[in-house]
């Protein structure tokens, strides 16, 4: 199946802006952060198609999945 994965802050250094990507059937949002060696404790936040999902999100075709990394600040 396609889905499409908007990365953004740092998650776009050394990767890419927007991609469409080809995934197993039952792959989940914490499938995808794996194949990009992005780490679970660096995600801020992942949205499918504008709403928050938590990691065990069960992906299905069609999608959008917008990863955003823990913003850091002071």
């Amino acid at each position: 199946m396609k889905i499409t994965v908007k990365l953004f802050a740092g998650f776009r250094d050394n990767r890419f802006k927007v991609a469409e990507q080809d995934v197993p059937e039952a792959a989940t949002v914490s499938d995808i952060l794996t194949a990009l060696d992005i780490s679970g404790p660096e995600l801020g936040v992942a949205l499918i198609n504008g709403r928050h999902v938590p990691p065990e999100h069960v992906l299905v075709d069609g999608e959008t999945l917008s990863l955003f990394p823990k913003v850091g600040g002071g």
